[in-house]
């Protein structure tokens, strides 16, 4: 992957209809902004019930998007990641549709990974309450089968997402397939989607135990000798996160978006400092996702201190639902039908009430620690909460997943805001500075200052949190010393 900016993205919300049509935005109106672009679901149907995280085919495209060929016009123009779906397939797919009618006789039965797959006998409530889960309520649904058998079947999302059994042959093939249908279409790198659920173990938490690093192990050298390169979703207390990075490709940095919220709403900047000095290197950095903004990468676990402490984080998410005018509020835990507990629904634009300036700097932190930045399309725009498409569906991150129009998206690059980022993403791009050496520069804790050296050349990234004032000085051999902003 190009140590240059990524943008995320789905490609029918980001004013185009089909895969050719945003291959020609990012040529044209985006061009030069991304060095690679990573394509949420594209695959049938793409309007799933979990906004394609639930594909009825996860080795088809949604026609409406285009097909194959489409993507890997696209892969040649720009690098392309891709969701590999690890956990669980829909329940509306011909598998699990044959496994209903036929039973044990379905050759897709040690596809679905029912309940006695793990347990011997029936689970009880002590086992349960073992399970790490991303949502209330069992982590089963009763399937009754075409002869009248009723079946547990392992659901850890939704019911329509049946989980699958990654330690059988077949389980292994279908993901396999995947990585191979990836490999003729260009794409370079997969993000492992729900990895960290795929692997249950009676009496364990089912949830990123010592087989669940086996199997990331064992699917990413199978992707690598494809020339695929593997980023591993994980939300989870940050210890976990740093061991885990150690074994793959590339983690998210999913504490990042808190701290920068909490180094803006209390202009200090010391619990980031604190995690700049033992954060993974290997990252992609993040602000803003298809999901909300996860609290667990950053709260305490049991008896564990967090990166934050817990009465602080309260504070930071009570102020993201006063500068979001209590809309979050509507979008979060409870309020609507979400999938995860542990993260506020609301764009990062609201969450620091639409102030251009914090907005600019957020993302300037963003850009100058290490990783590789990757931009939501909604952040891309500086995008509001969409309180009509949350109403419309009650789905609490679909405040967060906009449809724009060409109108809309050409509005916010016409803006002085966008003529500023635009420049802040370039100067991330090009400036040789960020393939050196990184380090933060002592200051007091209401100041925040990094910098990048590689052999002459030098960015320096200086905010003055108190007064929320941004500098960035740069040196190059053809520039001499200058001032971005």
């Amino acid at each position: 992957m190009k140590n240059q900016v990524q943008l995320i993205t789905y490609v029918d919300r980001i004013g185009c209809n089909s895969i050719s049509e945003l291959e020609y935005m990012l040529q044209s109106k985006l061009n030069g902004l991304f060095g690679g672009v990573h394509l949420l679901p594209f695959y049938y149907p793409i309007d799933g019930k979990d906004a394609g995280f639930d594909p009825i085919d996860h080795m088809q495209i949604d026609s409406r998007l285009g097909d194959w060929n489409d993507l890997k016009s696209l892969a040649k123009a720009s690098e392309v990641m891709a969701d590999l779906i690890v956990n669980h397939i829909s329940a509306e797919s011909s598998q699990f549709k044959d496994f209903l009618e036929k039973g044990s006789k379905s050759e897709f039965f040690d596809l679905v990974l029912t309940r006695d797959k793990v347990f011997s006998e029936d689970i009880s409530e002590e086992e349960i309450l073992k399970i790490y889960r991303p949502r209330p309520g069992s982590p089963f649904t009763k399937f009754q089968l075409k002869d009248g058998k009723e079946l547990a079947v392992w659901t850890t999302f939704t019911s329509n997402q049946i989980d699958i059994d990654v330690n059988s042959n077949i389980g292994l093939a279908y993901l396999e397939n995947i990585l191979t249908v990836f490999q003729k279409a260009g794409v370079s790198m997969i993000r492992l989607d729900a990895a960290g659920y795929a692997i249950k173990k009676a009496g364990t938490s089912c949830f990123m135990i010592k087989e669940t690093f086996d199997f990331i192990d064992d699917l990413t050298q199978k992707a690598k000798s494809k020339g695929i390169e593997v980023l591993v979703e994980i939300h989870s207390f940050y210890q976990t996160q740093i061991e885990i990075a150690k074994k793959v490709d590339y983690v998210y940095d999913f504490a990042l978006p808190v701290l920068v919220l909490d180094t803006i709403f209390n202009a200090n900047s010391s619990n980031l400092k604190n995690w700049l000095k033992i954060a993974p290197k290997n990252v992609i950095t993040v602000l803003d996702t298809h999901d909300g903004i996860g609290v667990v990468d950053v709260a305490s676990e049991g008896n564990r201190a967090g990166l934050i402490p817990d009465t602080t984080l309260e504070k930071i998410v009570e102020q993201i639902h006063i500068n979001s005018k209590d809309s979050s509020k509507k979008a979060t835990g409870a309020a609507a039908s979400n999938l995860d507990l542990y993260q506020v629904n609301c764009t990062y634009f609201e969450a620091l009430g639409k102030d251009e300036n914090a907005y600019l700097i957020a993302r300037a932190i963003q850009f100058f620690v290490p990783g590789i930045p990757q931009v939501y399309y909604v952040g891309l725009f500086a995008g509001d909460n969409d309180m009509e498409l949350l109403s419309n569906t009650n789905v609490g991150r679909d405040i967060n997943r906009h449809y724009y129009s060409q109108e809309e998206i050409d509005a916010v690059l016409k803006s002085r805001f966008f003529n500023d980022f635009k420049k802040l993403i370039l100067f991330r791009n090009q400036h040789s500075a960020f393939n050196g050496q990184f380090e933060v520069l002592d200051t007091l804790n209401n100041e925040l200052q990094l910098k990048w050296t590689n052999e002459d050349t030098w960015a320096v990234l200086a905010i003055n949190l108190s007064e929320m004032k941004l500098n960035i000085t740069f040196y190059d051999e053809i520039e001499k010393e200058k001032v971005l902003f």
